[in-house]
């Protein structure tokens, strides 16, 4: 009796054993599986951020990035193509070099904004001056002789080089409080004195070239340690250079006590011309319904004062990892899965909003978008978009993904649709169901958006591997799903700021002749 009791517990507990490995996604497992065990993420970062580098748009750097992703998505199977949706301002950076040479020597630690004129072979060699406090426009308008042969500094000085978070770590709350009081109060005198130019910061660099200045001086920091926006510059003949906060303070501070500091530039850059822009598109077919998509979407394009590694490199390095890991493990799909690695998204969405304008069929076919975009950090977040019924999809397919991955993941729905911020806008905004996988930012806002050191370094690849694996199980369970995802869209709510109810954003077209004098 007890040799029966015991083989009938063993046959029961076998099949279930066997129900529940039966219960099991193979597709899912082996999704799980290849990320973890065969994973190119360091790889495909190595070659993006290290090889190629930055991917400002019109750079030659943009154009081999966009050949790069092509070569590797045909390597592994995928057919692939650089899509041409307009022009823009060709340009090359050079060599950087900037010194102090007067009082002192240094070295200086700076770069040349994106798209600034170069210096002459040998640099330009000059004083430092900065801007007056005025009483008017007309005060400024007859001080503006005095910059000619002269570099200008443009930015305020900091008075503190700590971010927040070292004061509020280390100072007596008295002391931090009179800090912030004091930065205001300088903060508002600078703002006040600055519109009082009748110029903002656009026009100011065009007014002291045109009146005669050698070149601009910038500095604007980003509330860290050694760390600075790097973005445009404004000028069409003389360089534009940005310093960090320590090296811009020090010359600020020589200026004012009168030791007529000077620098020696050397910005070597290229105009180019104009040049053909790009979007490269990627797809695996649908074998049941081939004209709906499942779109990875992710920007391309990054501004150039560091690599570009989480804004977005770590998003193009999710996307294509997800599409890698999809041929092998689902490779025919019942829907096409597509993948957009967008340009120019930096200056407006511009390589979206091209996709959305020129092909109304795939927009019309969209199951679903997953964007990523915001950094180096796990997925903890993601919105309904707005779509009334996004719960009913969105929230049966991440019910698929495992626990470990989703149970960090905050949702909202319905949500609301984005105004821009990233390219799921861009399809949101054509009425197609486009969600963002938003991360947790590891001082993202600080450190790496848009600085000098977003670089390859920051770049968190365990957090990066579980978003490859829930964008591509989302991806699956997105192109599996029976039904087509509904677009109906929820009732906005009151606007905060207006106290209107909030309407659909509307497409806008794309800026298709970009940076151009």
């Amino acid at each position: 009796m007890i040799k029966k009791t015991s083989l009938l517990f063993t046959m029961l507990l076998l099949s279930g054993i066997s129900m529940l490995a039966q219960n099991k996604d193979a597709v899912i497992e082996a999704i799980v599986q290849e990320a973890n065990e065969n994973s190119q993420l360091e790889i495909l970062g190595h070659q993006l951020m290290d090889g190629i580098g930055p991917r400002l748009v019109g750079t030659p750097q943009m154009k081999n990035a966009h050949d790069w992703a092509v070569a590797k998505y045909e390597s592994w199977g995928i057919p692939a193509r650089n899509e041409q949706w307009g022009e823009w301002k060709g340009w090359e950076r050079g060599i950087s070099h900037i010194d102090m040479v007067h009082p002192r020597v240094q070295s200086l630690r700076g770069t040349q904004l994106a798209w600034s004129p170069s210096t002459p072979k040998k640099g330009v060699t000059a004083e430092l001056i900065v801007l007056p406090t005025i009483s008017d426009s007309m005060e400024f308008k007859n001080w503006l002789p005095n910059v000619k042969g002269k570099l200008v500094m443009i930015s305020m000085p900091q008075p503190t080089g700590r971010p927040d978070y070292n004061w509020e770590e280390f100072a007596t709350e008295k002391s931090f409080e009179k800090m912030k009081k004091e930065r205001e109060e300088q903060t508002e005198a600078w703002d006040k004195n600055m519109s009082r130019t009748g110029l903002d910061r656009r026009s100011l660099p065009a007014a002291l070239e045109e009146a005669g200045a050698v070149g601009i001086v910038a500095s604007y920091w980003s509330r860290g340690f050694g760390v600075n926006k790097i973005f445009g510059a404004y000028t069409k003949e003389i360089p534009t250079v940005d310093l960090e906060l320590e090296d811009y303070g020090m010359l600020y501070r020589l200026v004012e006590s009168g030791q007529k500091p000077q620098l020696h530039i050397v910005a070597e850059s290229k105009e180019l011309g104009k040049v053909p822009t790009f979007n490269t598109i990627a797809e695996i077919k649908g074998s049941e319904k081939p004209d709906e998509y499942v779109i990875l979407s992710a920007h391309f394009d990054s501004w150039d004062g560091g690599t570009g590694a989480t804004d977005n490199g770590t998003g193009t390095l999710v996307m294509m990892e997800a599409m890698r890991i999809l041929k092998k493990a689902y490779p025919n799909p019942k829907r096409t899965i597509l993948v957009g690695h967008w340009g120019s998204e930096e200056q407006g969405l511009n390589g979206s909003r091209a996709f959305v304008e020129d092909n109304p069929e795939i927009v019309a076919g969209v199951q679903a978008v997953f964007n990523q975009d915001n950094g180096t950090g796990r997925v903890v977040r993601i919105s309904g978009g707005g779509f009334l019924n996004s719960y009913d999809y969105l929230g049966k397919w991440l019910h698929e993904v495992p626990k470990e991955i989703t149970d960090e993941i905050e949702t909202t729905f319905p949500g609301t649709p984005a105004r821009g911020g990233s390219d799921y806008a861009s399809f949101q905004a054509a009425g197609a169901p486009a969600f963002s996988l938003s991360s947790l930012n590891w001082s993202y806002w600080n450190y790496t958006w848009h600085t000098n050191r977003d670089t390859y370094d920051k770049i968190i690849f365990d957090d990066v591997r579980n978003n490859a694996i829930l964008t591509a199980i989302l991806a699956y369970m997105a192109s599996e799903d029976p039904e087509k995802t509904s677009r109906e869209k929820a009732v906005l709510p009151i606007s905060d700021r207006t106290g209107e109810q909030l309407e659909w954003p509307e497409p806008r077209s794309p800026e298709r002749n970009g940076g151009q004098n």
